[in-house]
């Protein structure tokens, strides 16, 4: 309840109602809350109280506007490090969720200049080209296109990739994976990328290109991931 002779702000208490409410469940991901209108009436209250309580919740990524629709509770963001080198599948795993993959499309393609300089490969060499929805209880979290080289993997068949590709390698080949060089950087989703992960399109989302080495430091893996920003979140430990 909103107590207007405390020295504590309204909107603040506001913005903690919201959070309780949300805490206990009255209000779930995805919930419409009321308007400001709404609000304001209920606690009678100035809708620009109301509008900075919920302007700052919107900040923090507790709620989020669409526009001509009102504001709704957020998804649940999942978090991972950006510490350690660990497949989706074992992200997913370690967190309580059952990933899976859908395979768009695996095909065995002449490597392009580019992908060959990259991979360390010679002239004309062949990598297999994987397209696939990496999914966290059946729901879309990442666009996934891969790079493969064939000379490294060549008894790969799409029948293994819906499963945890770093397990085939690790576990079924006996080879070890060392370390990954990543960039990351913001991007808007393509009409594309947007239909395979079900936002709309220009929605923002978080773009990923990874290059992955073998204890040999030879490159076996090129990757560009498109990621959920309304679904993701990553963290990282800093020490000085």
């Amino acid at each position: 309840m909103i107590n207007k002779k405390s020295h504590v702000p309204i909107y603040y208490q506001l913005e903690e109602e919201i959070k309780k409410l949300i805490k206990d469940k009255q209000l779930q991901p995805g919930d419409l809350i009321p308007s400001e209108r709404e609000f304001s009436e209920m606690h009678s209250i100035s809708r620009m109280t109301v509008r900075q309580a919920i302007n700052n919740l919107t900040s923090e990524g507790i709620l989020e506007k669409e526009r001509g629709k009102g504001t709704f509770v957020a998804q649940y963001k999942l978090e991972q490090s950006l510490q350690g080198l660990t497949s989706f599948s074992e992200e997913m795993k370690a967190r309580g969720m059952e990933p899976s993959s859908h395979i768009l499309s695996f095909q065995r393609v002449k490597a392009t200049n580019e992908i060959t300089s990259k991979l360390e490969l010679d002239e004309g060499a062949e990598v297999y080209k994987i397209k696939r929805i990496r999914l966290a209880d059946s729901i879309p979290m990442a666009y996934e296109i891969s790079y493969l080289p064939v000379v490294l993997l060549p008894h790969l068949i799409e029948e293994r990739v819906p499963n945890s590709l770093y397990e085939y390698v690790e576990q079924e080949l006996k080879q070890t994976i060392k370390k990954a060089t990543q960039s990351i950087e913001a991007s808007a989703a393509t009409k594309e990328e947007a239909s395979i992960l079900e936002i709309e399109e220009q929605s923002p989302v978080l773009l990923f290109h990874r290059t992955g080495y073998m204890e040999d430091q030879k490159p076996f893996e090129l990757v560009k991931s498109i990621y959920r920003a309304d679904r993701y979140k990553f963290f990282i430990q800093m020490e000085r």
